[in-house]
């Protein structure tokens, strides 16, 4: 699946997935804490997700409900293959030089990514 959310749209889908289902009201209210967004532009929005096939509606109540058709996860990964192969040139390891580089980590960041790869160096043995 490939998978092209603007960056308001991804603004849109973080609230859903945090929310798992929402209303349109509820996406808006959660955008406004952080944003100034009109209603009927977070409306306009998810109708265009909608028909873009990045979240589903249930009409079957008055006030209709959205859902993420795909997980925050599958979007890291589609976003990150398609930077590691167009902007890196498929090399993992200036991506990963890049990022580190560029933001610092936390230790218990730099914990998860040693323990990663010590994970991932013992399946190659």
């Amino acid at each position: 699946m490939d998978i092209k959310p603007t960056e308001s749209e991804l603004e849109i889908l973080q609230v859903i997935w945090k929310m798992g289902q929402c209303t349109v009201r509820d996406v808006h209210e959660e955008l406004t804490k952080t944003k100034d967004a009109g209603y009927t532009t977070t409306l306009k929005l998810m109708q265009i997700m909608h028909d873009k096939g990045l979240v589903e509606r249930d009409t079957t109540a008055k006030t209709h409900l959205y859902k993420a058709l795909f997980s925050q996860e599958q979007a890291q990964s589609n976003a990150l293959n398609k930077i590691l192969s167009t902007v890196f040139k498929g090399s993992t390891s200036d991506l990963v030089i890049q990022a580190l580089g560029q933001h610092r980590a936390s230790a218990d960041e730099i914990d998860a990514i040693k323990n990663f790869l010590n994970q991932f160096d013992q399946h190659k043995k």
